[in-house]
């Protein structure tokens, strides 16, 4: 039996199919996280000072990690987010793997330095 050579129009087929789902992915993970925030009875705080806004990124992700692990629909809310952000990222190693399918390395290359400038971005960001 032989298998068809692996294209551009499949590639491009695949990458949309990724980003589709990753949109719809966040979109229902958000919607499932607003319609929990809404039954835990949510209320905006009143004073802002509250807030920390002085933490370090480790408390933030220990935090949203212990909240999304209790189930509360802020965090399932940025869970949502987080998976539209990191659609871009996963987008970029799809690309890169069906390039190496194709030996098109010019592109593997190129996708090669974008996955790297994103990672560093994202790892070396800053808790705001």
């Amino acid at each position: 039996m032989r298998t068809r050579p692996f294209t551009d129009v499949d590639l491009n087929r695949s990458v949309g199919n990724l980003l589709r789902l990753g949109v719809i992915l966040s979109v229902v993970t958000s919607l499932i996280g607003f319609i929990k925030l809404f039954t835990e009875g949510f209320k905006m705080p009143r004073k802002y000072r509250l807030l920390d806004m002085g933490t370090t990124s480790e408390k933030v992700w220990g935090s949203f990690w212990d909240s999304l692990c209790k189930g509360e629909g802020m965090a399932i809310i940025q869970l949502g987010i987080l998976l539209l952000i990191l659609t871009p990222l996963v987008r970029i190693i799809f690309a890169l793997i069906g390039y190496l399918k194709e030996k098109d390395y010019t592109y593997v290359i190129i996708s090669l330095i974008v996955l790297a400038i994103m990672t560093v971005s994202f790892l070396t960001g800053y808790a705001h």
